[in-house]
Order: structure tokens, then C-alpha cells, then sequence
């Protein structure tokens, strides 16, 4: 009975063995790799390429540690965990260059986005939701093909350019042009509140081939009533685009004598003041209104 028992206690010991002294060796490279990479991807920041960033070392760093697990045998709850971990931060991997895939835009998208939206912290879920909104399509205006004519186009979307020039006029004459990345009717959309309705009182006409993306009225506003950060990040763009145009204008503006109207204050004109010419004819004004107040003394 003593010598089976003996027997069975061997057997676990050599099953199970005890770790019951400190290593005098230090641990082998592939541990002190493991966790250099787990420092490294906990150092990762925020976004999608933030993401990617740390959970990709995050991955390496738990796999090198589930290698060292392994070989050491009084490590199987080590190894399990790490294995595991090592399993989640790699499906995290996949999942995060999925989502990035698919928020990646074609080019003219892109640029839209580098141009307008990134410089404001928009990030690329935001953007992403911005065109889908537009259904992702850009349209073509042939040259000398009118975007909206004077008195008769309806103001039921907003539009930017994206390649190509727009020349704006009112009755005939030239005001301005409208280049590339900036709202072709940011005026009309900023003077109409949601419910209501207008025409353009300009001619948008092309200069040459140009690009646009639009935003149907109604769908932009739904978009905005959902998420109010793209609202407030689109009534900073329109107003900046609309501060832009006027003081494009104020360049141009002249009256019939050739001097330049500030459009920022309507009634005041840049140029000299008339002088007032010393003639038979004003003097008896003037002396008229000295001898007004005397009158008044007696």
C-alpha cells in the first residue's frame, strides 16, 4: 500500500512539477520582446489608425509572450491567458482595418475631406456619414452649362465644387468667380430657414468642365437633425465660404465715379471728400446761418 502510494505521488510530481526555487538565469529574449511590445502598443493614440497602431503590437506583443509561455512548464494558466489575448487583439486588428477600409473615399472625396473637413477635426466616421448623405456621387457640369439661372432655379440643395471654375452674374453683369472647394450656393442655403422656399437671384454658369457634389435639402437636414456636430461643423463652413465671396466682392465693387465701396459698411464710400468751393453762391448761406444765432440773442 506504501509503495503504490509512493508510486502515485511520483507520478504527480512528474505531471504536475513544483516550481519551489527563484530562477537564478534571467528570462530568455522572447520575453523581454513580449513585453517591450506590449509597452509600445499601449503608447498607441485615438482614431482608426490609432487603433490599428495598438492593437497590432498589442497582437505581437501576446504572442511573443504566449511563445514563452509555452515553453516553460509551470506556465499553463500563463500560457491560456496570453494565447487568449493574444486572439482577441487579433481579431480587434481585423476588425479596425475593416472599418478603415471602409471609410477610405475616392479621390476627389479625399480631397474634399483634406481640403475642408480635416483641418476642423473632422474624423473619417463623421466624414464618412457626410457622404453617404450624397450618396457618394459627383456630377459633371459641361462648359458654358448653367448651374442655376437667375429668377428660376430653385434653392433645394447645397453643392461645393470640386474641380472646374464658376463664373456668377446678376442681370448680365459679372460678380465673381467660384473656384474649387468652395459651396456654389452657400448664400442661398444660409438666407432660407428649413420650411422655406426660394429661387436664385444669380446665374451660376460653367467657365469650363467642372465637378461638384451635392446635398439634397431635405436629406442634409435630417442628417443634421441626428448628429448635431456635422450641423455645427456646416454652418461653419457656409459661413466662412460666405465671408469669403464678400470680401471677394468688396475688390470689385465700384461706383460711377471709380471709387471702391466697402460692402461691410453699404453706405460708405472709399475715396476723397468733395470740397466745398468758396463761391458767390455759398456765401450768403454761410453768413445766413452766422446771424441766426444773434437774431436769437435780441
Amino acid at each position: 500500500m506504501d509503495h503504490l502510494t509512493e508510486n502515485n505521488l511520483t507520478a504527480e510530481t512528474l505531471e504536475y512539477p513544483v516550481c519551489s526555487e527563484w530562477k537564478e538565469n534571467p528570462e530568455g529574449s522572447v520575453f523581454h520582446l513580449a513585453h517591450i511590445l506590449l509597452v509600445l502598443g499601449f503608447m498607441g493614440g485615438s482614431g482608426f489608425y490609432g487603433l490599428l497602431y495598438m492593437f497590432s503590437f498589442l497582437t505581437l506583443g501576446f504572442f511573443c509572450y504566449s511563445m514563452w509561455s509555452w515553453s516553460d512548464p509551470c506556465t499553463t494558466d500563463s500560457f491560456s491567458w496570453t494565447f487568449a489575448l493574444f486572439a482577441f487583439c487579433l481579431a480587434q486588428v481585423v476588425h479596425v482595418s475593416y472599418r478603415l477600409r471602409k471609410v477610405t473615399f475616392g479621390k476627389e472625396f479625399q480631397d474634399l475631406y483634406d481640403y475642408k473637413f480635416k483641418k476642423l477635426g473632422v474624423s473619417l466616421t463623421h466624414f464618412g456619414k457626410i457622404v453617404e448623405c450624397c450618396e457618394g456621387d459627383v456630377y459633371t457640369l459641361d462648359k458654358d452649362h448653367c448651374f442655376a439661372v437667375e429668377g428660376k432655379t430653385s434653392i433645394d440643395k447645397l453643392s461645393v465644387l470640386i474641380s472646374g471654375r464658376i463664373r456668377v452674374t446678376v442681370n448680365g453683369e459679372f460678380l465673381h468667380y467660384i473656384y474649387p472647394f468652395q459651396f456654389l450656393d452657400s448664400p442661398e442655403w444660409d438666407s432660407l430657414r428649413p420650411s422655406e422656399e426660394g429661387v436664385f437671384q444669380v446665374t451660376l454658369r460653367a467657365d469650363n468642365r467642372c465637378r461638384y457634389v451635392v446635398w439634397r435639402r431635405k436629406k442634409l437636414y435630417l442628417l443634421f437633425a441626428q448628429h448635431r456636430y456635422i450641423a455645427k461643423i456646416f454652418a461653419l463652413l457656409v459661413r466662412n465660404d460666405i465671408a469669403e465671396k464678400l470680401f471677394s466682392l468688396n475688390d470689385k465693387a465700384f461706383d460711377p465715379h471709380g471709387f471702391r465701396y466697402d460692402l461691410r459698411l453699404p453706405n460708405f464710400c472709399h475715396g476723397p471728400e468733395p470740397e466745398i468751393g468758396n463761391t458767390s453762391e455759398s456765401r450768403p448761406v454761410l453768413e445766413q446761418s452766422e446771424t441766426k444765432p444773434a437774431e436769437r440773442d435780441s
